[in-house]
């Protein structure tokens, strides 16, 4: 059973989710229920694996960049 609801929408995202609707073969009524479904959708709680638990909080207050992990790589692997 379907409900009907008014919102309230800049035209210009309305045209745009449109066209997007259109693109990916749906409306933008089944875009919006699509994503209202997802965000109030309850998350499957699945427990750390071992590996991840003790990873847990290992990386606080590292510093560096992706410069910083390339110097690494070509140190470690030439």
């Amino acid at each position: 059973m379907t409900a009907k609801l008014t919102l309230t929408v800049d035209p210009r995202v309305i045209a745009a989710a449109k066209v997007y609707a259109a693109g990916v073969g749906t409306s933008v009524s089944q875009l919006v229920e699509d994503y209202l479904a997802a965000i109030v959708a309850v998350p499957a709680v699945t427990p750390a694996t071992p590996v991840l638990a003790r990873l847990r909080g290992s990386m606080r207050g590292a510093t560096g960049d992706i410069e910083d992990h390339r110097r690494h790589l070509v140190e470690k692997y030439g």
